[in-house]
């Protein structure tokens, strides 16, 4: 039997599947409120010296995730700066995939289009060249035809 956290994951994934850039923005979004919350909570946990509330870890952990970083609140403690490295380190690869998808989102739908284009050139090309093909048989078969020897004229010179 499936747990249901296995049943809605699949839906999840069905649904990404279904709509792969609707369902993209949708991991981004969750990943990005997940980093920052999680990020906010351990702060606050890790550095309570330098993050006085909740609230300044979690903005402290949203400038970090969003590469912002205004330096209004630091971490002081060892503990406080290895978790601003692993939200830094974490912010900073979820931003390089999220760009990269979207730009290769871009990219193939580009690419698409100049497919079609060059398929439908392709295609013409292909056109044009069958039909001078016909033409061309059928200006060789004419030849032919006139130049062969006209069988009812009985001409024996040979």
């Amino acid at each position: 039997m499936r747990s249901r956290v296995q049943e809605r994951v699949d839906r999840f994934s069905e649904r990404i599947i279904a709509s792969p850039f609707k369902g993209a923005w949708q991991v981004i979004a969750i990943v990005t409120v997940g980093v920052t919350v999680a990020g906010g909570l351990l702060i606050r946990l890790t550095d309570p010296g330098s993050i006085s509330s909740l609230s300044t870890g979690i903005w402290w952990s949203l400038q970090t995730v969003t590469t912002v970083g205004y330096g209004d609140v630091v971490p002081a403690s060892v503990a406080g700066r290895a978790t601003a490295a692993i939200v830094m380190l974490v912010g900073l690869s979820f931003l390089a995939v999220t760009t990269a998808a979207v730009t290769n989102v871009f990219v193939e739908a580009a690419a698409r289009r100049r497919g079609a284009q060059a398929d439908d050139l392709i295609r013409a090309e292909i056109e044009r060249l069958r039909a001078e093909l016909e033409q061309l048989r059928a200006e060789l078969l004419a030849a032919v035809a006139n130049d062969a020897p006209d069988s009812t004229s009985g001409d024996a010179s040979g």
